[in-house]
């Protein structure tokens, strides 16, 4: 099982290992980098699905980062890409509200996710999980559940939207 954040470092490195390589400029580093830190929801393929080193010359950067291009585009095809759900592991925040209504923490526009469809609640070091008798149901890891622990690296799917917990 992955660590809290890991996907997350992983992209971090390799937006560092292009920029260092001059696939990007500083602003658009700068900038990709404030969208992996600040969003609750983060695509990967956005960040980084467009950057592509050569793997002669300085080889470690380009095997890192066409390894992590290569994972990112292998999770956009076939379907619906899974989108990162970057979760407070050290308690700062104690309860999200995921749905497709304006005012939940995390807003899902799939017409298949009910307004407010699930919450997540942060206890004894852990993040749980509850479907609030959402009209299409929650899956974790392909499972239906009503209330479950959720870890880094599970996969969580609300209508036609894949997250993946990081």
């Amino acid at each position: 099982m992955p660590g809290a954040g890991a996907s997350r470092k992983q992209i971090a490195r390799t937006l560092n290992a292009a920029y260092a390589d001059g696939l990007l400029s500083e602003d658009t580093f700068s900038h990709r980098l404030d969208q992996l830190l600040d969003a609750r929801l983060v695509d990967p393929f956005r960040l980084i699905g467009d950057l592509n080193l050569r793997t002669a010359g300085d080889g470690w950067r380009a095997t890192l980062v066409n390894a992590v291009v290569a994972s990112v585009r292998r999770l956009r095809s076939p379907g619906p890409a899974a989108v990162l759900l970057a979760l407070d592991w050290d308690g700062g925040q104690s309860e999200l509200l995921l749905g497709r209504h304006q005012s939940c923490d995390v807003v899902l526009s799939d017409p298949q996710v009910s307004r407010r469809h699930a919450r997540l609640f942060f206890r004894d070091g852990s993040w749980l999980l509850q479907d609030l008798r959402s009209t299409n149901g929650t899956r974790v890891n392909g499972v239906r559940v009503g209330r479950c622990e959720v870890r880094p690296g599970d996969r969580l799917v609300l209508g036609n939207e894949q997250l993946k917990i990081d």
